[in-house]
C-alpha cells in the first residue's frame, strides 16, 4: 500500500490541494488553497513540508494566485505587477530550503518569456510550468530512489532522520526513495527513524508512510541513534536535505549533524539524497546558509496539553543544522552518486 499522495492541481477550481500533514497520523485530511495567503500558511505552518514538496506547493500556488489576478486586473501591466508580488510573497515562506526560490524563479523564466503576450496565453503557460515542476519532482525521485539503491544489498539496516520520503515530495521522496526502489527490486531492508524532536516528523510521518508500503520500520528517540548504531544494526545513514552548499556543506532538519558525527565514529556511510536543484553553487559553505528560527511553543508546548517546561524558560529551536561536507560519504542525486571531494 502506497502513502497518500502528498499535494496535486484541481484545474476545476483551481487550487493546490494538500495533505495537510499536521493531521498525520491520527487522520489523512486534504485541504484545499485557493490563493498565495493560503499556500503560504500551508508551507509555513509545516502542512506541506519537505524540500521538494514546499518547491511545488508554491509553483501551483503561484499559477493559482495569477489565475485569480487574471480576473481582477484592470490591465496587462497591473497582471505583471501582482505577478511579482506574488512571487517575493511566496518566497518568505520558509528561508533555509533553496527548492522554493528554485521553483518560482522557473515560473519567472516562463513568465518572463511570454509577458508581451496576452494574459491568457501567459496563464496557460504558467500553469503548464507549474505542472511540469510537479512532473519534474516524480521522475527525479525515482531516479535518485534507483541511484540509491544500488548502494544497498538485501538484509541491510538503514537509519534516516526527520521525513524525506513520499510525504516530503510528490511520490518517493529523496532519502526514502532508495528504499522503496529497493522494495520493488525484492530487497528486505531494516529502517530505524529517528522521531525527530521538536516536531516529531520521524515518528509522526516517516513511521506511517513506510507501514503503508508494508516496510520494516522501527522508531526510535533521537537520542538512541548511537546505541543503535554501537549494536551494529546500521548498515548506513540515508537522510534529505534543504540546501547544499558549493563545498558540500549541507543544511538538513535539526538533529542531522549528531548523526552525521556518529555514523562516521562508527564507519557507518552518511549519504545525502538530493536533486541537483538542491545544490546551491551560489552559496559557496555552510556558514553562509540562512537558518530558520521556529516557535518556542514548538518545543515546550507542541505535544502536551499543559506546558512540559517551567514558564518563561529561554528556548533555541533552529529548524536545520548544518553538517560539514567531512562528514558525508556521497550525494544521490539524480545524475549519480557524487563522492569527495565535493567542491
Amino acid at each position: 500500500m502506497q502513502p497518500p499522495k502528498t499535494l496535486y492541481l484541481d484545474n476545476a477550481i483551481p487550487a493546490v490541494v494538500i495533505l495537510d500533514q499536521t493531521k498525520l497520523p491520527q487522520a489523512v485530511v486534504y485541504e484545499t488553497l485557493t490563493n498565495k495567503a493560503q499556500v503560504w500558511a500551508a508551507i509555513r505552518e509545516l502542512k506541506v513540508r519537505g524540500a521538494p514538496a514546499i518547491g511545488v506547493a508554491a509553483a501551483l500556488g503561484l499559477y493559482v494566485e495569477m489565475h485569480n489576478q487574471a480576473k481582477v486586473a484592470h490591465s496587462h501591466d497591473a497582471f505583471c505587477k501582482e505577478f511579482r508580488k506574488a512571487k517575493a510573497y511566496l518566497s518568505t515562506a520558509r528561508p533555509t530550503a533553496v527548492n522554493l526560490d528554485w521553483a518560482l524563479n522557473k515560473m519567472e523564466d516562463c513568465f518572463r518569456a511570454n509577458m508581451h503576450s496576452p494574459v491568457l496565453t501567459i496563464m496557460v503557460a504558467l500553469r503548464h510550468a507549474a505542472e511540469s515542476i510537479l512532473r519534474e519532482d516524480k521522475d527525479i525521485c525515482r531516479r535518485i530512489g534507483l541511484n540509491g539503491a544500488a548502494l544497498l544489498k538485501d538484509g541491510m539496516g538503514i537509519l534516516t532522520h526527520c521525513n524525506a520520503g513520499a510525504l516530503a515530495a510528490t511520490m518517493y521522496g529523496t532519502a526514502l526513495a532508495p528504499i522503496y526502489i529497493a522494495k520493488e527490486q525484492g530487497m528486505n531492508l531494516r529502517v530505524y527513524a529517528d522521531e525527530t524532536r521538536p516536531v516529531l516528523q520521524g515518528a509522526r510521518l516517516t513511521a506511517f508512510e513506510l507501514r503503508q508500503a508494508a516496510i520494516d520500520v522501527t522508531l526510535i528517540c533521537d537520542n538512541m541513534a548511537a546505541t543503535v548504531m554501537s549494536k551494529g544494526l546500521v548498515d548506513a545513514v540515508f537522510v534529505g536535505c534543504d540546501r547544499v552548499a558549493a563545498n558540500g556543506d549541507t543544511a538538513n532538519k535539526i538533529g542531522t549533524f549528531g548523526v552525521a558525527v556518529l555514523a562516521k565514529n562508527f564507519g557507518i556511510p552518511f549519504y545525502v539524497c538530493a536533486p541537483r536543484s538542491t545544490i546551491d553553487l551560489g552559496t559557496a559553505t555552510g556558514a553562509d546558509i540562512v537558518i530558520e528560527e521556529r516557535d518556542p511553543a514548538e518545543v515546550t508546548d507542541l505535544w502536551y496539553t499543559e506546558p512540559m517546561t517551567p514558564a518563561g524558560v529561554k528556548v533555541f529551536n533552529p529548524s536545520f543544522d548544518v553538517t560539514p561536507g567531512e562528514f558525508i560519504s556521497g550525494f544521490v542525486t539524480e545524475d549519480g552518486v557524487v563522492q569527495a571531494p565535493f567542491s
